[in-house]
């Protein structure tokens, strides 16, 4: 097999290194995603399954160097792998691991557990599933559903913000925060909730929407200018404007503290906490998964959002009964994430998930 991986400019070819060069670059490669540390070569000539002294082993080292595999973090340090090593060694050296029997039942189990509540409890249940499996933060984007409803109500807040809380007739309850016009009296959002809960009951917001368009005359005899101003900004908020709105979910971001070794960790861990709260951001890299039909991953700068947190994504999508792509779920953490591991129960996931929507 000859995999084509870019470095820089360039390419590497697994036929470009021999038999030692592999068993070098792949042990300076697992020994970072066990340690996080550099490697040296005499540790490496300790544990090759060759005869090889130290100083053949450096040489080796350089050229794995000069391919761009992997490179020094300063003058006297051992070697780590480069993100376009670690591409490189995904794509062209991994053997990824299978489940064991006990694993699928647990994962089935987890989340078929979720399956008689809906369909955000079945993604919230795999988010957290993968994010405690895998001690990454588990991520999941759904489209976000346009259900029948059941009660509204605008909660003022001060004199300028108001809550506004729906209630579908399945259950789910969701909160808007709203911005209020200027001079808006107390009474305002009490008509707005009594005018929509008249017409709200079984529809959706579009329907809804709709009909508030269509009946815009009537309306306004019955809603003075400041109470029809909430009302529609109301309809516009929870419209979202498409149905191909996107949501997201990410459970046990706690997990990307663990075994902090350095306090350049720790400034990649704050960094990555903000990457997750920048959710638009987010929901377009997974996004990006959806485009195909399988598993992908992306390391380090591969994305921009993550190129500066130094942090890894492994997503799958995940369908409905008729074969349609309806999101992606998967994990986020360090480049260092045991991929061999975490790779089979994303994919895994993602295919119980599927199967419990197809019904």
């Amino acid at each position: 097999m000859s995999v084509d991986v870019p470095i820089g400019a360039t390419s590497v070819s697994l036929a470009q290194l021999d038999e030692r060069s592999r068993e070098i670059f792949r042990r300076i490669v697992e020994s970072y995603l066990a340690t996080g540390d550099p490697v040296g070569s005499r540790n490496i000539s300790r544990v090759l399954p060759i005869a090889l002294s130290p100083a053949s082993v450096r040489n080796v080292m350089a050229d794995l160097e000069a391919l761009g595999l992997i490179y020094a973090p300063h003058t006297s340090a051992g070697r780590l792998p480069t993100e376009f090593g670690l591409r490189f060694y995904v794509d062209a050296l991994l053997e990824f691991g299978d489940l064991s029997g006990e694993e699928r039942r647990q994962i089935e189990a987890q989340v078929r557990a979720a399956r008689g509540d809906n369909l955000d409890h079945v993604l919230n249940e795999a988010s957290a599933l993968l994010s405690g499996l895998t001690r990454g933060a588990g991520v999941v984007t759904a489209t976000k559903t346009n259900p029948r409803l059941r009660h509204l109500e605008f909660i003022g807040l001060d004199h300028s913000r108001a809550l506004m809380v729906l209630v579908s007739d399945d259950g789910q309850v969701e909160n808007r925060l709203l911005a209020l016009p200027p001079g808006l009296p107390a009474s305002a959002l009490v008509e707005a909730t009594n005018f929509l809960n008249a017409r709200i009951r079984g529809k959706t917001i579009a329907e809804l929407k709709t009909e508030m368009e269509a009946a815009h005359a009537a309306a306004r005899q019955e809603l003075d200018d400041l109470t029809q101003k909430i009302v529609a900004e109301g309809l516009a908020s929870w419209s979202g404007g498409d149905s191909g709105e996107r949501k997201l979910i990410v459970r046990g971001q706690a997990k990307l503290l663990e075994d902090l070794k350095a306090m350049q960790d720790l400034e990649r861990v704050r960094l990555l906490f903000d990457d997750l709260e920048t959710k638009r951001e987010v929901i377009e890299l997974l996004g990006k998964a959806e485009e195909g039909e399988g598993l992908r991953i992306f390391i380090g700068s591969e994305n921009k959002l993550f190129s500066l947190s130094g942090s890894s994504t492994i997503v799958a999508p995940y369908h409905d009964g008729a074969g349609r792509i309806l999101g992606v779920l998967g994990v986020i953490g360090p480049t260092r994430l045991n991929y061999a591991r975490v790779v089979p129960m994303v994919d895994y996931t993602a295919r119980v998930v599927s199967k419990i929507l197809g019904g």
